[in-house]
């Protein structure tokens, strides 16, 4: 049996997906979290072979956690599933080490193949995410948009600027000081020309890095 680790804020979408696993015969759902620092929780606690965990959830996001799960457990297979199919998302995933990307709107069946794929050592990601991934290999250095020079962590409180968070909110989220989330904030309006938070919540919005 694979023991698989849900991680999703939304209950009722967690328990269409523990059916799903737990349909399938030869996986179990070991263990669900509805936010990041509870998925690393429960990585710790119930020693799942595959996570499958969602990008957008409270405090910690999906991207920070796959981040800190690569360096705590090296060897478990990670799998995105999430709303977001841009090719920002897609990139920053497989950059902090995700083995597999699937978007919500992808067929029940491609979720039980995905899990099976990376459980196996193997890398899963739909069309639209293969896409988006080589769009970028492609591009390279050439027609960068301006959130190819921000690094995960820039992208990660730009979001949380967006969203309306204090330095002090983003500060406890990313176990962070109030004076580093403030060198951040000053990066990213450097770096993006922009002048104020207002600005900088545009810029998100437009770059579908939150929603309205």
């Amino acid at each position: 049996m694979i023991r698989v680790l849900l991680a999703d804020d939304h209950d009722i979408v967690r328990a269409g997906l523990r059916r799903l696993v737990e349909d399938c015969g030869d996986m179990e759902v070991v263990a669900e979290a509805a936010d990041g620092q509870e998925a690393l929780r429960q990585v710790q606690d119930n020693s799942p072979e595959v996570a499958v965990i969602d990008i957008s959830m409270p405090g910690l996001d999906g991207l920070e956690v796959v981040s800190r799960l690569r360096l705590s457990h090296p060897k478990l297979p990670i799998l995105i599933l999430t709303m977001h199919e841009e090719e920002q998302y897609v990139v920053r995933a497989i950059e902090a080490g995700a083995m597999g990307y699937i978007t919500k709107r992808s067929a029940p069946e491609l979720l039980v193949k995905a899990i099976r794929k990376v459980h196996a050592g193997g890398r899963f990601l739909t069309d639209a995410a293969a896409e988006a991934l080589a769009l970028r290999l492609a591009r390279g250095a050439q027609g960068c948009s301006p959130l190819d020079s921000l690094s995960t962590r820039e992208i990660q409180v730009l979001r949380y600027l967006a969203l309306g968070k204090t330095v002090r909110e983003i500060a406890e989220a990313y176990y962070l000081s109030p004076k580093t989330v403030d060198t951040y904030r000053a990066r990213l309006l450097k770096k993006l020309n922009l002048r104020n938070n207002a600005e900088l919540s545009r810029f998100a919005l437009q770059n579908k890095l939150v929603d309205l």
